[in-house]
């Protein structure tokens, strides 16, 4: 399982919604393409489809070149573009028998692929009265039907609210378990932190970076914590602890704390708040690895 660019660009005149993009990714795992609205994201995925023609380059997907060949690229790939729509009158079991029918594909999937996102129970209710988050999992259902490898996904959870956002990062979970190579796009920096293994990071049409989340952790990881408690935490306290530099409230009970260098340090910190009687339910640095590494990539750089 594979899914490669070599100097893939989209070019519409004089600009470049992608850029002479070189990205590898290999084996069993899921990546985020992380970036602002604009940057390339779903261009690029258009390209991996065959929706778009590159001006140059090539998009490979196991590989095979998909400009070249599009049925033995496309052949073992799932995907979910842009937002889908469905014939409201149709259930989730009419849907995906039409598109076997189509695709030319053997129905016994369908089963499997609604037990996979948790729609199952709903194989013979009308499309057309499920929620946003409902609809989106039949989407996600589509893509798996022919249970493929490679599974491209565009923003997934975008326009919905907090309980579907969850429902799907939930669903994409679950996939991971299987063997399958999952390529997700997102501008959410919590979405990618909390389901990707690897980031891939794009602005303007160019990569920026590409690693694992663990990596980038270590090395934009910073050195401050958010912490989350049961009662009111206090900032002159804490401002007091040695090797503290600055303390940010953002509620009465959570506040990001700024601290001198040291995973040491880091430790007597919460040493430090636990003896002050604060009642921490939550310490960690992780999500504002991510963060920092974007503002520092994305944010700081050329518009």
């Amino acid at each position: 399982m594979d899914i490669e660019a070599i100097n893939l660009t989209k070019k519409y005149g004089s600009f470049y919604a992608l850029k002479d993009l070189n990205l590898k990714i290999s084996g069993s795992k899921c990546v985020g393409y992380l970036g602002p609205n604009g940057a390339g994201k779903t261009t690029t995925l258009k390209l991996f489809t065959h929706l778009l023609n590159p001006t140059r380059g090539e998009a490979i997907i196991n590989g095979y070149n998909v400009n070249k060949e599009i049925k033995k690229a496309l052949r073992d790939v799932g995907t979910l573009i842009e937002t889908p729509d469905f014939y409201p009158y149709l259930t989730p079991i009419e849907t995906l028998e039409m598109l076997c029918r189509i695709r030319f594909a053997d129905r016994c999937e369908i089963k499997n692929a609604l037990e996979e996102v948790g729609m199952y129970e709903w194989r013979n209710k009308k499309i057309g009265k499920f929620s946003k988050g409902m609809k989106q999992r039949i989407a996600i259902a589509a893509a798996l039907v022919t249970n493929p490898s490679v599974i491209i996904l565009d923003e997934p959870t975008t326009g919905m609210d907090p309980k579907g956002m969850v429902e799907i990062r939930y669903v994409i979970k679950n996939l991971k378990k299987e063997k399958r190579l999952i390529f997700m796009s997102s501008h959410l920096l919590p979405e990618v932190t909390e389901v990707c293994d690897e980031v891939a990071m794009i602005n303007c049409g160019t990569l920026l970076l590409y690693d694992s989340i663990h990596s980038i952790m270590e090395k934009f990881r910073g050195h401050a914590v958010e912490v989350a408690a049961m009662n009111e935490i206090s900032v002159d306290r804490i401002m007091n602890i040695k090797g503290v530099k600055s303390v940010e409230k953002i509620t009465p009970t959570k506040i990001r704390i700024d601290f001198e260098d040291g995973a040491e340090m880091q430790h007597k910190i919460l040493q430090s708040l636990l003896k002050m009687g604060i009642k921490v339910v939550e310490y960690r640095s992780a999500g504002i690895a991510l963060e920092k590494a974007y503002i520092e990539l994305i944010g700081g750089g050329k518009k």
